[in-house]
């Protein structure tokens, strides 16, 4: 009895982590949405040259981080998406 107890312990850690990855994908849109469309797009551009030169690294078996191209690749779609919805905004007002 006292294993199942663990293992319904050990399937509830993994949820409060999520949650917690969710608030920080949050914030970083929070954070994205406070600046401008000048600012988004600059920072769009280093995180494709980053992302261009991790591609290559991990061809040649050399990248060291391999959980940063997930992080750059979801970090582009929320600027991406922020970007869209800052110019469907201004579309609505003019």
């Amino acid at each position: 009895m006292a294993k199942k107890a663990t293992k319904k312990a050990a399937t509830k850690t993994p949820k409060k982590a999520k949650k917690a990855t969710a608030a920080k994908a949050s914030s970083k849109t929070e954070d994205f949405r406070a600046k401008s469309a000048d600012e988004l797009s600059s920072q769009l551009s280093n995180l494709k040259k980053e992302q261009f030169n991790l591609r290559f690294q991990r061809a040649n078996g050399q990248v060291e981080n391999t959980g940063r191209i997930r992080v750059l690749r979801r970090d582009i779609a929320r600027i991406q998406t922020v970007l869209t919805e800052q110019r469907r905004a201004a579309q609505a007002k003019g």
